[in-house]
């Protein structure tokens, strides 16, 4: 029986490695912080149903990508989303010209990560500590002091800060992922009983603290839930206010959304906050991955790239080619 592959964290990037892997006939054993797949793209659980609160939409450039995407949407997991789009900036709302093709998964963004998942074998709720390397194989050492292994390689999919510890026995390779800086995103969710007399779906937002809001009964397989949004805060005012507690930050951004939707906000039914503290990369790289295929270490994820949903999806590919690579 082969020594298997460690692959640390089961977000898109992670998954998109460990479908490579498993297809080209190696044994995987994927593990995951959290209690469910996903990472950004997944989806919380409420009393008002499941919230998209990470990645709101992905995009499709890469022939690659669109390949696979197309498959997700064969299988049911994902649908074109085509919202009612608007911009707000200098106090005005207007439609937003922008007319490019937006997905979302369904009937929530988690459905993508799940189904990749599928039978893989995956370890949840077990943050992994300490990579480390006996005279042949590595071993993972959890926050509760389990070591798991032997492995044969490791690849490690989290987000640049957390890949920078782990990435402790290449330093060459932690050196970079350390270079990268992630910036953070408070989301918060709100429902109301009564539908808001708007048009607007999704908003792109030029000043103030939202970045962003959208609609969710506008997405595709949510029609029939609440009429709840999701707001996103800027980098910069998530950055200034990380550690504001949450209802500070609901009363905040439900203020901002009030004054630029356009019509009567009542009070809201229900709420939720909760903070990204790496939301997304500051700036884009070109690495595709990283690699020390000697030692037998890898990193990816959606920081190895354009800090896009497509871009987490190809470095986990990139990951797996360059490991697969070496091994023959």
């Amino acid at each position: 029986m082969s020594t298997p592959i460690a692959i640390i964290g089961a977000g898109l990037a992670g998954l998109s490695a460990a479908h490579a892997l498993h297809a080209a006939g190696l044994d995987i054993q994927l593990f995951e912080k959290s209690r469910g797949s996903g990472g950004r793209m997944g989806s919380k659980r409420s009393d008002i149903g499941v919230l998209d609160l990470g990645a709101q939409y992905f995009t499709v450039r890469d022939r690659r990508f669109a390949d696979v995407v197309a498959q997700w949407r064969q299988r049911g997991w994902a649908a074109q989303w085509s919202p009612s789009l608007y911009n707000f900036s200098r106090g005005l709302l207007s439609h937003s010209p922008d007319e490019q093709e937006r997905w979302v998964g369904t009937p929530r963004m988690s459905a993508i990560t799940r189904g990749l998942l599928g039978d893989l074998p995956v370890r949840f709720a077990c943050r992994i500590a300490e990579v480390f390397r006996g005279e042949r194989h590595w071993h993972l050492q959890d926050a509760e002091g389990v070591t798991h292994g032997p492995f044969s390689h490791v690849l490690i999919a989290t987000p640049a800060p957390q890949a920078t510890a782990l990435l402790a026995a290449a330093p060459k390779l932690a050196a970079a992922a350390a270079s990268v800086q992630m910036e953070p995103t408070w989301a918060v969710a709100l429902a109301f009983d009564t539908p808001l007399d708007t048009r607007v779906d999704g908003c792109f937002v030029q000043e103030g603290p939202l970045d962003w809001l959208a609609r969710t009964r506008s997405r595709p397989g949510r029609e029939t839930q609440p009429d709840t949004w999701v707001l996103h805060a800027s980098s910069a005012w998530s950055r200034q206010h990380l550690d504001l507690p949450k209802d500070a930050v609901i009363e905040h951004l439900h203020g901002a959304f009030a004054e630029l939707i356009g019509c009567a906000v009542p009070p809201s039914s229900f709420t939720l906050a909760h903070r990204w503290l790496y939301a997304r990369p500051a700036q884009a790289h070109q690495w595709g991955a990283l690699a020390d295929a000697d030692l037998g270490i890898y990193a990816c994820g959606d920081w190895c790239l354009s800090g896009r949903v497509e871009g987490a999806w190809l470095s986990g590919q990139e990951a797996a080619r360059r490991l697969l690579e070496h091994r023959q």
